[in-house]
């Protein structure tokens, strides 16, 4: 048995979806639940802070500050020699 079979065993498509009706609003509850779905993931991307964002910060406070961690040949390999 394929795994596609397998995963048609797990959801019965032979028969009509479930709507949502409001007003004049109708779609089917699978589309519903993406649509939440996108909404909760894009919310998480704006509201989460990137990853290593309180690395970066702390490294370039103390660039600022003049004491950058690992400052001269070894900083500047580590960032590819570019300044940033």
């Amino acid at each position: 048995m394929s795994m596609w079979a397998a995963l048609g065993a797990v959801f019965d498509l032979n028969q009509p979806a479930h709507y949502v009706h409001w007003h004049f609003f109708q779609m089917s509850v699978a589309n519903v639940s993406v649509i939440i779905a996108m909404l909760i993931v894009f919310a998480l991307a704006i509201l989460l802070p990137f990853p290593g964002a309180r690395r970066r910060a702390a490294e370039r406070r103390a660039r600022e500050r003049g004491s950058a961690p690992g400052a001269g040949a070894a900083g500047e390999e580590a960032t590819g020699g570019r300044a940033a």
